[in-house]
């Protein structure tokens, strides 16, 4: 075989190889649209998942009742204001006003 003739196997190797890895990637983004939320919903928190406290995701039933939950905490009468006042914090002689 001569050089010019192994060049082009190679070429066409790559070329082949190239084709085929492209095809691949291709198909694993339409897998990962479809994985990807699950993934995400069962990775822990420290490794880059969802904390504790985020909400359900939209179209769960968990979602719905979530949603209801927040429009009951919503129409809820406020706490009255002098409820969460507490006492001013007095400075120990230095005749400084603490900072707020």
């Amino acid at each position: 075989m001569s050089a010019r003739a192994r060049h082009i196997v190679r070429i066409a190797a790559f070329a082949l190889a190239g084709t085929m890895l492209c095809n691949l990637l291709g198909g694993c983004s339409s897998i990962n649209e479809k994985v990807g939320p699950t993934i995400a919903d069962t990775l822990p928190a420290w490794a880059g998942g969802l904390p504790k406290d985020a909400p359900p995701r939209k179209g769960t039933p968990e979602y719905d009742a979530y949603m209801r939950e927040q429009e009951r905490k919503r129409l809820e009468p406020a706490p009255p204001a002098n409820a969460n006042a507490s006492a001013p914090a007095t400075s120990s002689g230095s005749g400084l006003e603490p900072v707020h």
